[in-house]
Parts: structure tokens; sequence; C-alpha cells
């Protein structure tokens, strides 16, 4: 069982995140503690986020003190709603949050059951429950969990599904070498759909991609090159290297034959939804792109952003390493795209910059 924490300042977008699912009839409120329902049954987002900030004093110790948690079985565990509602109270209990107010929901939007639990961090005293070296018992709480219900271990699920690449460091020579151990495993590994989508996979270990088209002595030539870059994203003074050099696993065939079987594999397989679901959870709970980097990395997702010369943002990316596939922002939804991205962060930090040099001026 894999769980991922989350930390924020307000209840109020994560509960209505999950209120939102269902009401879609993709989620369904499994238990509470002392957060309280009206009386027709259902859920108020907003006095349930009254009654969150309400259960701690008005001087509390730490800036973000509610918890999102998600605890993901294995899909093939066969867990009944009893037994979610067991460990995720065990779970509580493990991590020092077992008599916080909390609110246990169930999602089934994608194939993989599982859990998610707002809860908060700060007790009657306005004291930040201790939380060091929480992921390392995080863990092994999950473990323990494993243990004791029978349950497929989350280690051998990770090990069996990432995979560490290095990125390519032209100051150390051997570059052939260094970019066929990047683009070899990615193209095997990988699914994408677009050349802008591999770029932005390429990318993320120094490594650019291009294109070549023409003819040289009167013959048509049609294949690829790959270039290294520094760590401002810009090529780096070597020699491009030719697709050819690096065998028939990163060629232009190889790259067509993905873009051509990506399609169905990453519909049949449902990744889109997978991924989607991880990127609303972590856009959700983000205040800034930082912020929104930072929770996409603990569902083993990057965030790839093209800019122009204007800092407009003009190409959203998102690189699933668990599910290993590469997708526009455009094709999980408007909110997703490069428009809106440029809305929600761009124009936000101007903003946030204009008022802070009013406020220098006043001061």
């Amino acid at each position: 069982m894999i769980a991922n924490i989350t930390t924020g300042k307000n209840a109020y977008g994560i509960l209505n995140y999950n209120q939102l699912k269902v009401n879609k009839g993709k989620a369904s409120v499994l238990s509470t503690r002392l957060i309280f329902e009206d009386p027709d049954g259902k859920y108020n987002v907003s006095k349930m986020a009254e009654e969150f900030h309400n259960s701690m004093p008005e001087c509390i110790r730490t800036e973000k003190p509610i918890v999102h948690i998600s605890l993901n079985p294995d899909p093939k565990d066969e867990i009944d709603d009893e037994l979610l509602i067991t460990m995720a109270e065990e779970y509580l209990d493990g991590m020092g949050w077992g008599n916080q107010p909390h609110i246990i929901y169930k999602h089934t939007d994608i194939e993989r059951v599982h859990i998610h639990i707002v809860t908060t961090q700060v007790d009657i005293t306005g004291r930040k429950i201790n939380d060091s070296h929480r992921n390392r018992r995080s863990v092994a709480v999950t473990e323990e969990l494993e243990k004791k219900y029978h349950l497929h271990p989350a280690k051998k699920q990770k090990q069996v599904t990432l995979w560490q690449l290095k990125p390519v460091d032209y100051h150390r020579g051997d570059l052939k070498n260094q970019i066929a151990a990047v683009v070899k495993p990615a193209l095997a590994m990988y699914r994408f759909q677009t050349m802008g989508e591999l770029r932005a996979l390429l990318a993320l270990y120094r490594i650019g991609v291009e294109e070549l088209q023409g003819s040289r002595a009167g013959r048509p030539y049609h294949g690829l090159v790959y270039t290294v870059l520094d760590e401002n994203g810009e090529k780096a003074p070597v020699t491009p290297m030719k697709a050819s050099s690096l065998g028939d696993d990163a060629s232009l065939k190889k790259v067509e034959t993905i873009l051509a079987s990506s399609p169905e594999k990453i519909k049949s397989a449902n990744l889109h939804k997978m991924t989607l679901h991880h990127v609303e959870e972590a856009l959700n709970e983000a205040p800034s792109e930082e912020e929104l980097r930072k929770r996409l990395k603990t569902h083993h997702i990057d965030l790839f952003l093209r800019r122009n010369d204007q800092n407009r943002i003009t190409g959203v990316t998102f690189i699933d390493h668990e599910n290993r596939c590469v997708l526009n922002g455009y094709r999980l939804g408007k909110r997703y795209s490069a428009n809106a991205f440029n809305e929600r962060f761009v124009k936000t930090k101007k903003k946030e910059t204009a008022t802070k040099k009013i406020l220098k001026r006043k001061l």
C-alpha cells in the first residue's frame, strides 16, 4: 500500500475536491470523526471546513495545519469498506493523528480503489503534532498494515514500476553511451503521441531531439539527431549525434512506431485517467508552480513547461513515471492547458510582485 501525504493552509479546497467526486458518484464518505453531517445525510463543504478550523485554537504553531492523505492498496487487493476504514484509522493512529478530526473518503474514479483522508496536525493547545521522519514512519506504518492484513507489498510494486535514468552531463564525455543509456530505455518504456511529448520526456535528462528532412546528392533523407542540453535547457556546445549511430532502438522508425501505437495503449490501459487523477489532486492544493511540482513529485510525475521570451507559458506536459506515459496538458482538459496555467501561475505571480512593491512604497 502506497501512502502520499500533503499539507495545506485551508481545508476548504481539498474537501471541495473530494465532495465533487462524491457528487459525481465517483467517491463516497466512509467515516468521520468530530465532523458532523447535515440531518439529510449530506456533507456541506463550508461547514466541514469551518469545523476543521474551529477544532484548532486561533494561535497555531504551523503554517500548514491541514493534512491530506491518500492510501493506495495494490489493485489486486480485495478490500471491503469496513477494512478500508479500519486501515485508515490504524494508519492515523500510527502517525499520531488518531485523535484528530478527520473524514475518510473512498474513491472509485479509477480502476484502483483507494481512500483519501482529510485531518489536522495541530492539537488543542495549538502545537504541531510531531512529524519528524514523517515519510519514513509512514512507510513503516503501511508495511505493518500490509503484513497484518496480508496485502501485496508496495515495495515490490515500486521496484517493478519505477526506473531511474540519469541526466546527460556533457562535461563527463562519452556522450554516445550517456545518450543511449537514456534514449533506448525511454523509448522502450514510455508512451507518447507527439514529438513534442517525446522532447519533454528527454529534456528531463538534458537531451534534445530534432527531426531532419531534406536531400543530399539528389537523395532524400529523413532522420533524427539527438542533442545535449545544458542546465538551462539550452543546447550545449557539443556536436549533435545521429540516431543511426545509436542503433535501431533509437531510430526515427522506432519513434514512429511508438507514436502510432501509443494512443490505443494509453486508452486501453486507462493511463490518461490515472494521470489526470493525480494531476487534478495536486493542482487543487497547489498555490504556486513550485508547490505543484512538489506535489506532483509525490506521485512520480514531472511537470514540463515551455515558455516564450516574455515568460508566458506556451506548453504544459506531464511525464508520469509510474504509468510511463507523457501527456500534453490539453489532453487532460482545459484546466491543464497552457492558457490556464499562464492565468493561474504567471499572472498570479505578477500580481503578488506588484502588491509587494506597493506595500514596500507605503513602508
